[in-house]
């Protein structure tokens, strides 16, 4: 999902992972003053400190084309230039990345994205004073593109609390640090414009959407509440330009948060798991199955026959309804549900089979690797980035 070479920029609207080129482009201001406080100053400098610059270095295997001949193909003076000149086809290249992060603990746990530090071969952080420290991957997270990495600091390090995105409404203020373009800390401020944002990126997103201008660069940098805490960590753009149209999408906190804290802990993710794809219950399906129209849950498309859920008697064709009382609305609230559990969770799947109720017990398995089950299909997000 991190590519440092240069960006062809399609015609069509993309969605962009926020990480930097080092490139410049003017981006329209969507901080108008909407009667919200007289100055973010005081804001700023209370966060900022926290905010990191993140560089990375990743060794690309390379297979650069060799300068073309300016003779005619075949003829005596093209075939002495391919002879003279020298290639390389095979030899690694040293590509160069940015993006932002942020201080979560004084003894120097940095949250990023994912797609900023992955596959790095060397990372450094580069603190708003202009400290320069190394730093090593604790672990990451493809699936919600979250990384978090660790600093070596002689001294407690400037840290910034989680707050809580649940919390947050749309039309909030929020303040959005980071490093866009490689320019070094830069403060942007706008409002929360809506909430729940699905942009395909993967199967648990639930992005806050921020018209605080978002720019490659900015990308595993915090949006703040008014009160100084990180409820989202800004991942993605919509733009047909590559810079900030002011569309731009953050990982709430609540869904960051527990991610972090687990790769913290043991520096890899373990979801739940019961072994279903599911699909949307239309109108038509419910009609056929003799439910409501307006009926809401999960379809059972498939089931893994060694999956938790084939063995607690779950079926093809059965709708799930809630989980531990919790209601399936929409269809990518069942994996977010599901993802949520520890395994070895014992849990009460509400479904409908045809027109009848039921509950069934299900203890909640561990994804297996490279398993996509508990998923509803969907197409990889066009995420271009810097």
């Amino acid at each position: 999902m991190f590519d440092v070479s240069v960006v062809t920029q399609p015609r069509r609207m993309t969605v962009w992972a926020a990480a930097a080129f080092l490139a410049f482009t003017v981006a329209p201001s969507t901080a108008d003053a909407r009667g919200g406080p007289d100055s973010f100053a005081p804001l700023a400098k209370q966060v900022s400190p926290a905010v990191v610059n993140i560089a990375v270095v990743r060794e690309v295997p390379g297979k650069p084309e060799a300068t073309p001949s300016p003779f005619p193909p075949g003829s005596p003076w093209d075939q002495f230039m391919r002879r003279s000149m020298p290639r390389d086809d095979d030899a690694p290249r040293r590509m160069t990345g940015l993006g932002s992060g942020f201080v979560i603990d004084p003894g120097g746990y940095v949250v990023t994205n994912n797609h900023v530090v992955g596959r790095a071969s060397e990372i450094a952080v580069t603190f708003s004073d202009g400290r320069q420290l190394k730093a090593r991957l604790v672990g990451r997270d493809d699936k919600t593109d979250l990384a978090l990495i660790k600093v070596e600091s002689p001294t407690p390090l400037p840290a910034v609390p989680w707050g809580d995105s649940d919390r947050i409404e749309v039309g909030d203020w929020v303040l959005a640090v980071g490093n866009p373009f490689g320019l070094g800390g830069s403060v942007t401020a706008g409002i929360v414009s809506a909430r729940g944002r699905d942009i395909q990126a993967g199967p648990y997103d639930d992005f806050l959407q921020l018209d605080a201008p978002i720019n490659q660069g900015n990308s595993g940098g915090p949006s703040f509440n008014m009160a100084g805490e990180v409820i989202g960590v800004n991942t993605a753009i919509y733009s047909p330009n590559g810079g900030s149209v002011g569309i731009g999408f953050a990982i709430p906190s609540a869904v960051a948060k527990p991610v972090i804290e687990q790769l913290r802990r043991q520096g890899r993710i373990e979801r739940g798991w019961i072994g279903v794809s599911v699909q949307p219950l239309t109108a038509e399906i419910a009609f056929g199955l003799g439910l409501a129209t307006d009926q809401e849950g999960a379809l059972i498309a498939q089931l893994d026959p060694n999956g938790p859920a084939a063995k607690a008697g779950l079926r093809q064709g059965d709708v799930i309804i809630a989980v531990d009382g919790k209601p399936i609305a929409q269809l990518r609230d069942l994996p977010r549900l599901i993802a949520g559990y520890m395994p070895g969770t014992r849990v009460a799947i509400e479904l409908r089979r045809r027109s009848n109720p039921m509950t069934l017990p299900v203890t909640i398995g561990t994804t297996p690797s490279g398993n996509r089950a508990d998923q509803p299909p969907s197409p990889p997000a066009d995420r271009n980035a810097g």
